[in-house]
Formats: C-alpha cells, sequence, structure tokens
C-alpha cells in the first residue's frame, strides 16, 4: 500500500513552515555514505577534476574570445540589469506600501488576491513616481550650477595658474645650495606646466572636442537602456514573488535538501548584508553632500555645487570616499583662493568626523559585520580589478565571503567540540593533543 502524498486539496496533512527557517544557521555535514557511493564518488571527483582542468585550460586559450562573448551578451542584457538594479534599489519602498495598504484594502476589496494586486500597482507607481521626481530635481539644482561652475572653472583656471608661477617666481631666497635646489626646481616645475598647458593641455582639448560625437551617443545609448531598464524594473517589482518562487523551486529541484537549505540562507543573508549597506550608504551620501552644500554656502567658497556633488559622491565608496573627493575640491578651492582651501580641508575632516563616528554608525550600523582592516582590504581588491564599481561593491561582497568562511570554521570547531569566538584564543589559551580546550586563567592556575 503505497504512502499518500501531502496534496494542496489536503490542507491539514501540510506542515505550516518555519518563518525563521532560512534565517537561521543550517548545520553543515550529516551521516557518511557507504562505502560503495564513497568509491563511486572518489571517482567522479576524479573525472571531474581532470575534465575541469581539460576546460580551464581550452577555456585559457580562448580567453580573449570569451571575454568579447561575455562583454557582448552584457551589452545586449544591460537593460535587464538595469532593470534589475532599479528594481531592488525600489524594492523597499514598493514592500512598505504593501505593508501598509493590504490589510486596508483587505476590508474594501473581497475579491481574493484583488488587495495585494492594487497594493503592488499603487506602490510600484509611488516608487516610480518618487524615483523620477528626485532625478528631476537634481538635475534643476545640478545642472545650472554645475554648468556655472565649470564655466567659471575654465574662464579663471589659466589666470590662476599665472598668478601661482608668478607668486613664485617672485619669492626671495637667500644664496644658499638648498635655495639655489629650490628655485632650479620651481624654474623647471614652471616650465614644465606652461609647456603642458601650451601644447599637451590643448592637444587633449582637441581630442576632446573629437570624441564629443561619440560621447554624446554613448550617453543618449545609456539613457535609453536606463528608460528600458526602468520598464523592466516594472515588471519585475509585479512579479518578484513568482521569480522567487521559480528559483526556489530549481533550487531545490538541482540540490538535496540540505544543500539547498544552505544555498537559500546564504542567499538571504547576502540580501541583509547588500541591502543593509547599499541602500543605507546611499541615504549616507546624500546627507553628506547635503551638509556639504549647506557648510559651503554659510562659508562662502567657491564652486560650491561642483565641490558638494563630488564630495556627496566619493562619499559612497567606504573609508576613502572622503579622501577621494576631497583632494581635487581642495586644489580647485585653492587655486580660487589659498586660505579657503585651508578653512575647506578644516571643514571636510570636521565633517567626515561627523560621518565616520556618528551618521553614519547611525544609518549603517553593522550591516557588513567587517572590521577597519578588512573594509580596506575589499575596497582595494575590488577596485584594482573592478574600478569604481569594485570600490563600492567589493565591502559587502567580501563581507558576505566572511561570513560563509567564519560559517565554515566555527561549524568545524563546534564538531571539535571547542570554543568558536575569538576571544577564547588568546595567547596562553591551547588545546591539548587529546582536542581538550585550556582556557588562559586555567592554564595560569
Amino acid at each position: 500500500m503505497s504512502r499518500e502524498e501531502p496534496t494542496l486539496e489536503n490542507p491539514d496533512e501540510i506542515k505550516e513552515p518555519d518563518k525563521e527557517h532560512y534565517f537561521n544557521q543550517p548545520k553543515l555535514g550529516k551521516g557518511g555514505p557507504s562505502k560503495l557511493r564513497q568509491q563511486f564518488s572518489r571517482g567522479m571527483t576524479y573525472f571531474l577534476v581532470i575534465a575541469a582542468s581539460l576546460l580551464f585550460y581550452f577555456a585559457l586559450l580562448r580567453l580573449t574570445n570569451l571575454s568579447e562573448v561575455f562583454q557582448k551578451v552584457f551589452g545586449v542584457l544591460k537593460p535587464v540589469v538595469y532593470g534589475c538594479v532599479v528594481a531592488y534599489l525600489l524594492n523597499p519602498i514598493v514592500k512598505q506600501v504593501d505593508r501598509y495598504l493590504v490589510p486596508v484594502l483587505k476590508q474594501k476589496l473581497k475579491k481574493p488576491g484583488q488587495a495585494e494586486s492594487v497594493s503592488r500597482g499603487i506602490g510600484i507607481l509611488a516608487a516610480i513616481v518618487l524615483l523620477i521626481v528626485l532625478i528631476v530635481t537634481l538635475c534643476n539644482l545640478l545642472i545650472p550650477e554645475l554648468y556655472s561652475s565649470i564655466r567659471n572653472l575654465v574662464m579663471t583656471l589659466p589666470k590662476q595658474l599665472n598668478d601661482l608661477v608668478s607668486e613664485l617666481s617672485e619669492v626671495q631666497l637667500d644664496d644658499s645650495t638648498t635655495s639655489t635646489l629650490i628655485k632650479t626646481g620651481m624654474k623647471e616645475g614652471t616650465d614644465m606646466l606652461l609647456d603642458w598647458l601650451r601644447t599637451d593641455l590643448m592637444a587633449q582639448a582637441n581630442e576632446l572636442m573629437s570624441n564629443l560625437t561619440v560621447g554624446v551617443l554613448n550617453i543618449l545609448s545609456e539613457l535609453f537602456n536606463a528608460i528600458i531598464g526602468l520598464i523592466v524594473s516594472v515588471y519585475i517589482l509585479f512579479s518578484k514573488e513568482t521569480f522567487v518562487r521559480q528559483s526556489k523551486k530549481c533550487v531545490y529541484a538541482l540540490l538535496s535538501a540540505r544543500h539547498a537549505n544552505m544555498v537559500l540562507h546564504l542567499t538571504t543573508k547576502s540580501n541583509e548584508i547588500f541591502g543593509g549597506f547599499i541602500i543605507g550608504k546611499i541615504i549616507d551620501s546624500i546627507i553628506i553632500g547635503v551638509l556639504c552644500f549647506v557648510g559651503l554656502t554659510l562659508l562662502k567658497m567657491p564652486y560650491v555645487m561642483l565641490v558638494s556633488v563630488i564630495v556627496g559622491v566619493t562619499n559612497v565608496i567606504p573609508f576613502f570616499g572622503p579622501y577621494i573627493g576631497a583632494v581635487p575640491s581642495t586644489i580647485l578651492i585653492m587655486l580660487a583662493n589659498p586660505i579657503q582651501g585651508v578653512y575647506f580641508v578644516i571643514f571636510v575632516l570636521l565633517l567626515q568626523q561627523f560621518d565616520g563616528n556618528i551618521l553614519g554608525p547611525k544609518i549603517l550600523g553593522n550591516s557588513t559585520g567587517l572590521s577597519a582592516f578588512w573594509v580596506i582590504v575589499a575596497i582595494l581588491l575590488g577596485g584594482g580589478l573592478f574600478g569604481f564599481a569594485g570600490m563600492v561593491m567589493g565591502v559587502p561582497t567580501f563581507a558576505v565571503l566572511y561570513y560563509i568562511v567564519q560559517m565554515v570554521i566555527n561549524n568545524r570547531l563546534e564538531r571539535k567540540k571547542l570554543p568558536a569566538p575569538s576571544e577564547y584564543y588568546d595567547t596562553m589559551s591551547y588545546v591539548n593533543d587529546e582536542g581538550v580546550y585550556y582556557h588562559s586563567h586555567e592554564s595560569d592556575e
């Protein structure tokens, strides 16, 4: 007599899911397989290793062709990538609207599923409208000011450089050997600067003007991809539950239950890390940009909007971002007024102290769980491999990898009945040959 499987027609036979299932860390490992299965698995392992080595060798031989294929596929699917990014950023707004609107609509709309559908439409519309309003407002505020700042910079930069060279040339020094070397260095430096302004700068400007048409076409192409991506994001937000169910079904179909649960747990943890870091960092950078604009306006600095945009955008990069944005901004302000440049440096240092010690921890909290050392490693590695995007996304990516390694190590320590926290492994603590842990206080006694 065959066992009757639970079906949707028999809801009493279906177990209620545990809401914390994927948030709780799964246990690694279980009972070992049989000897026959071990031998078969070992043979399959050898075969897969050899096959993977051959595939890797031939992939290296065709690395250029493969990279071109990937770039072409990415170029074609770029609107879809943009759509996924926009949908991920707008999803918190849609979830908040659903959370407050669905209970209200369920009392008025009796048809099953109608309340969820109406709430989802209103949430997506509100998120899209908010995004468009934000973009239009920023463009209206930024573009005129940026144009004015860049125009003034282009018009006044040659005069400012000439004045700087003249002031350096008029510096009176004594006739010592050090003074002679300084004078020679200043003369050589000013000559090189003037030669660069007369020759290289003009050549680069001409090249820039010749490539202007190509740049405009690229901007229009990216703008078109962004518009298509916005449309794609609407479909993604409408059908996100369907995509989640399909992905979950595929994971359970292709992997064992233990491995599938591990994959789903890591997916949930990754979403928690990436979502908390990216959205929090965007909010933090917007606040810092606004505070920088207000502060520079009160201090009557030049290039207020341009400098505020630079500081706000580079603040997205953890740790190094404030310094990356402060260096060119300081140079711009010092060319106009050296004293104001010094004031700007002091202002930026105070602003970043406020961000690092008060605002940042308040918004981000401990979303990544990484120490300052690993944050620096993640930024350097991500920036070196993938540029600006790698510097921004390197920290949450490294945080996910750090979490996986930490989970594996802690699980192995638990199997050996050893403590997992790092505080237990100080200088005097040790584990003897029998695997018994001794704390430093016990060894001192």
